[in-house]
């Protein structure tokens, strides 16, 4: 039967190198940030576009209506 030792074999050797790790998590992390802010702004950017230029293309709205509901 196998044993411990020859089932898991000692990795003392090695190291996690724990600055690059940190480096990267740090800069995964601003970039995430810093896309997701820009994500954010451009969809409010372009909703207040798209409003502003609807209104002043038209000169008046069409009146939205209700549609009453079926019966059966």
């Amino acid at each position: 039967m196998a044993t411990t030792d020859t089932m898991f074999p000692d990795r003392s050797d090695f190291d996690y190198d724990y600055e690059t790790l940190r480096t990267t998590g740090v800069i995964l992390a601003v970039v995430m940030f810093v896309s997701g802010i820009l994500i954010a702004l451009s969809k409010k950017f372009t909703k207040c576009v798209k409003s502003s230029s609807n209104s002043n293309s038209s000169g008046t709205q069409i009146p939205k209506t209700e549609v009453p509901p079926q019966t059966v």
